[in-house]
């Protein structure tokens, strides 16, 4: 299926009425027009591709830059730096500088797309360290989405992420003040406080893979305890197999369903 790079985002058209977008970043060591290529030969159960299943649908893929990974002391596709992905809390200064920037990048792609569309309509999605920097993004900037889709992926800033859980379910401050302590540095313009929470009522989709080599599934297990935790209303699907991708064809039957319910 074609598509058209503009600026940092590979793009494929609806081939109906526009009704919906969903933005979708890649993983590490990946681009924008590499991932959706792969993404689009995934198959539902039915032999049709997402673009097939739904016709209305914009596709958004916005790239990464390429940044000095710290440990494998070369320059890689990666939306931030990270030490090791199994263990993510590792050194998580270095995940800082990135994330500031991608944070920004991937606001300023919903942004545009409002223009066109009502921010209700649409998805944000990502994969791996596409669904951090994804979550990071709605976590800290308050708006109301369609949906959210996350697969293989990990709670960013776990400690910081459960405390602000905590406060919001106790009532206490202290929880709050270390995590706008992490907002101050990644999304400084932005607002967090018990009246601003939009982004708790946005539903989310995750799913993970047994067989995961690169991102445990215990990783993936902390992310949904902790955006279940804040308050979210969470989808949870476990495959015995599918490696670090979307297994086929249930996984692709599974989002469908998810977005499906929410049209």
């Amino acid at each position: 299926m074609a598509g058209t790079q503009m600026d940092h985002n590979y793009t494929i058209m609806p081939t109906s009425d526009h009704t919906h977008t969903v933005i979708f970043l890649h993983g590490r060591d990946s681009k924008a027009e590499e991932f959706a290529s792969e993404f689009f030969e995934s198959q539902a159960s039915d032999g049709r591709t997402f673009p097939e299943i739904l016709p209305g649908f914009k596709w958004v893929f916005p790239s990464s830059k390429m940044r000095l990974s710290a440990r494998f002391e070369t320059e890689m596709s990666q939306w931030f730096d990270i030490w090791c992905v199994q263990e993510p809390q590792q050194r998580k200064e270095l995940q800082i500088n990135g994330l500031i920037e991608s944070i920004e990048q991937v606001v300023n792609v919903i942004d545009n797309e409002a223009d066109h569309i009502p921010k209700e309509r649409i998805f944000l999605a990502g994969i791996s360290q596409g669904c951090v920097t994804a979550i990071l993004t709605l976590l800290l900037n308050p708006m109301r989405l369609a949906g959210f889709i996350g697969l293989s992926s990990w709670l960013p800033f776990e400690e910081e992420t459960m405390s602000l859980a905590a406060s919001l379910k106790m009532g206490d401050e202290e929880g709050m003040r270390s995590f706008k302590v992490i907002q101050m540095k990644l999304s400084p313009d932005a607002t967090l406080n018990r009246e601003t929470t939009p982004i708790l009522t946005t539903p989310v989709f995750l799913s993970h893979s047994k067989d995961d080599d690169v991102v445990p599934e215990s990783n993936g297990d902390v992310l949904y305890r902790g955006l279940r935790e804040l308050g979210m209303k969470v989808t949870r699907k476990i495959y015995e197999d599918g490696g670090h991708w979307i297994n086929e064809p249930q996984g692709v039957d599974d989002i469908v369903a998810f977005i499906q319910t929410l049209l």
